[in-house]
């Protein structure tokens, strides 16, 4: 990524909408004492140190941080096991008969594993890999559709010290074969299959094409779940039933060093070489545990719902081990919120009571374009948090958010993280934030972060500029895996003359100190010396009634350098006016609507009208794609497009100027 020359993002969009926390949800809330930010900024090493000792540690460490910019080591010297601390410690106490996790599957099955049942699945499960010759240090590929077994199989690899390579179960077998060969993976697992949307996704079969070129595999470890055929290649496919028959039915917690590499995540839509995150054993589970607890006021009584994929951070660290650390019940659904009807997440939460709801914007801007009929048909009453995570939220699906899921009484906390940060680093807490619709709010505790221009220079208040985190975090990547020299390149070699790492991400800090994420630095749309932010754009747009969701980008103009093109899906009533002769006229009607939120500068060239716009298996929007299209350029890497069909028919309708 090149930092662009110029020295800051322009931002004209304005929220002055507040929220504040409601009295009674203070008085019940985890974290009610506004001093835990100043003891943080006073002495962050003993702030970090306190939340550690939540953890079980079988050897203390004989330092808080170890920091040789930008290398850094937490808890010198401490040990301790992932696994330990996520299942075997809650089997002592009254958590050992509590569900762990309840599984919805796509086709109605349904299971409860209580920690008790967690504890032996696991036990049992790290028993076959060593059986299977894996090692400590070893690593382990996991191609999984969401079922328990996914998170058994991880709680595994962490019990006897075998950091896991998790793919995200939609990627291609080309994808798959590349993650493998990098990590040089001894060992995948995977399943006969996944559903998704009433079909098989055919998983095995994507793992036969990639490990043919992947030597370090010595085994494939297959769980039963569709029931379709697939070839088994003797000496080499073993199925886990047949294996586990055999297996000793406990295997003991390896104490581990508390930077024993726990896992490596590959970022999505990496050209070339993957990019392997590195998160170790400490200071992520610390990380994890503590935004948890805080962020999403976690108590005994909880059913939490986080509907991420375990195969993206989220799930990592907000369905698996965050949860599972504090002794939550957390729930994992198989399929698609579409599946078998709109209400598919709906149905969940009434079904199991679910409490806490944690999900991204482009699944509630896909709510908004179904309509609030849906959520209308169920009983969310048991809701009393709602969380989102991803990308900006734009300020009025905040809003439908917090009317119809949350039915004005729940707060949202906004959630700012990514991979490599491996934890939730800006977000309100809920009893003491006063919340903004857009805004995720302010770092939190042990957190500092800053809005720079490309000096390093701190912005003014309310202007635009490039997101940095000034200090070392606990559950903060170690490097990439086998690159050292790209660690230090990507994050941390971006603002000249200082070692802070580069979140790629644009944003600003208004009058009150709150931050407003403004997208990839890259997603930047340059209108006559004016920077633009897209999230801006597409959230003046969403602001419109008839406005489901949208996507910015900025074309070639040969008079203003860039200029605004928009794409833009509508809910079903301005359908029907389109269809009616209407186009033109509320394309006009969008536009200048633009005009009216941000101003002249930003009005756009073109509107696009789609059924559909084009998203990563993670529901991330194309940006890249849709840039590729309107400047005519042959399409890049699609090979983690959700749907390739939605951009081959939004490159013929460019093409033809049809909207």
């Amino acid at each position: 990524m090149v930092v662009r020359k110029e020295t800051t993002i322009d931002t004209l969009l304005h929220e002055n909408r507040i929220f504040h926390p409601d009295e009674s949800f203070t008085a019940q809330a985890n974290i009610k004492d506004r001093e835990i930010y100043s003891r943080a900024r006073a002495n962050p090493e003993a702030y970090w140190a306190e939340q550690a000792e939540h953890l079980d540690w079988f050897e203390r460490w004989d330092k808080v941080l170890e920091w040789n910019p930008p290398f850094a080591k937490w808890f010198v010297n401490g040990r301790l096991n992932v696994c330990h601390n996520c299942v075997d410690r809650h089997i002592y106490t009254w958590r050992k008969n509590k569900a762990a996790i309840i599984f919805e599957g796509e086709p109605g099955d349904s299971r409860v594993l209580t920690y008790w049942d967690l504890y032996r699945e696991v036990n049992r499960f790290a028993a076959v890999l060593k059986q299977l010759g894996v090692e400590k240090g070893d690593r382990v590929a996991i191609y999984l559709p969401m079922i328990p077994e996914l998170a058994v199989a991880m709680l595994a690899c962490a019990r006897i010290g075998a950091p896991h390579s998790i793919v995200f179960g939609g990627f291609s077998a080309e994808s798959l074969r590349d993650r493998i060969d990098d990590a040089q993976a001894k060992l995948v697992i995977t399943a006969d299959g996944g559903w998704r949307r009433g079909k098989i996704v055919q998983l095995k079969k994507n793992v036969d094409t990639a490990v043919e070129q992947t030597p370090s595999v010595e085994k494939v470890l297959v769980i039963r779940r569709t029931g379709n055929e697939i070839n088994m290649q003797d000496g080499r496919d073993v199925w886990f039933d047949d294996v586990v028959k055999d297996a000793p039915e406990t295997c003991p917690c390896e104490a581990l060093d508390s930077e024993h590499m726990l896992f490596i995540l590959y970022t999505s839509g990496t050209t070339g070489k993957p990019k392997g995150v590195v998160h170790t054993t400490g200071g992520y589970l610390v990380g994890a545990s503590t935004t948890h607890r805080m962020v999403f006021d976690i108590k005994d009584e909880d059913v939490y719902w986080c509907t991420a994929d375990i195969g993206w951070v989220t799930g990592h660290s907000y369905v698996v081990y965050g949860p599972l650390c504090n002794g939550a019940t957390t729930v994992i659904y198989e399929g698609a919120p579409d599946w078998p009807d709109q209400g598919r997440f709906w149905a969940i939460i009434e079904k199991y009571g679910v409490n806490i709801f944690y999900t991204a914007p482009t699944a509630i801007r896909a709510f908004m374009k179904w309509g609030e009929e849906w959520p209308a048909k169920y009983d969310l009453s048991s809701l009393r948090l709602l969380g989102s995570v991803g990308e900006p939220i734009n300020p009025e699906a905040w809003i439908w958010y917090h009317k119809y899921i949350g039915g004005e009484k729940c707060p949202i906390v906004d959630t700012w993280w990514q991979t490599e940060t491996g934890a939730i680093m800006i977000s309100p807490l809920p009893g003491l934030t006063p919340l903004k619709p857009g805004s995720a709010t302010i770092p939190l505790p042990g957190i500092d972060v800053d809005v720079v221009d490309k000096n390093g220079n701190p912005v003014m208040l309310g202007k635009g500029g490039f997101l940095v985190i000034k200090k070392p975090w606990p559950s903060m990547l170690r490097t990439i895996y086998g690159d050292d020299q790209r660690y230090v390149d990507t994050y941390w070699s971006k603002i000249p003359g200082q070692c802070v790492y580069f979140a790629g991400d644009g944003a600003r800090r208004d009058y009150h100190n709150y931050y407003w994420i403004l997208g990839r630095v890259d997603d930047v749309i340059n209108v006559a010396g004016h920077r633009l932010s897209t999230m801006e754009i597409e959230s003046a747009l969403v602001d419109h009634p008839y406005v489901a969701e949208s996507a910015a980008i900025g074309k070639s103009h040969d008079l203003k350098g860039q200029a605004v093109s928009v794409f833009v899906t509508l809910k079903a009533h301005a359908w029907q006016e389109v269809k009616e002769g209407k186009k033109t006229e509320i394309q006009n009607e969008l536009k200048a609507h633009v005009v009216k939120k941000i101003g002249a500068i930003a009005r756009p060239d073109d509107v696009f009208f789609t059924a559909e716009l084009p998203k990563t298996r993670s529901g991330k929007i194309m940006r890249r794609l849709l840039r590729d299209i309107a400047e005519g350029r042959a399409l890049g890497d699609t090979s983690t497009l959700a749907d390739p069909a939605v951009v081959a028919e939004l490159k013929k309708k460019y093409e033809h100027k049809e909207s």
